[in-house]
């Protein structure tokens, strides 16, 4: 049977071993008898602290300024005078 983990609105969070039919359906609080929702978490992996807070520091993309140097330099580095030398046959 697998371990699931709930969360209560009043009391928090508990874990309750379930059947894997049992999984979908709505558990108990065992402290105040409130409904409380599952949470989908990964199963089994332990995670260090700082793999985690790369894990979680990655999920927002990061807005990188470049200097107006580089941005008139990026433009002429795929130019080819000669063409496009991967299409001789062309």
């Amino acid at each position: 049977m697998p371990l699931y983990e709930f969360r209560c609105e009043t009391c928090g969070t508990f874990e309750q071993w379930r059947s894997m039919s049992e999984a979908s359906k709505p558990m108990l609080c065992p402290t105040c008898h409130v409904e409380a929702k599952r949470i989908y978490s990964i199963a089994g992996m332990m995670l260090s602290s700082s793999l985690k807070a790369h894990i979680e520091g990655g999920a927002e993309p990061r807005i990188i300024h470049r200097p107006e140097s580089e941005k008139s330099t990026t433009n002429q580095r795929y130019h080819h005078p000669q063409g496009r030398p991967w299409m001789i046959s062309h």
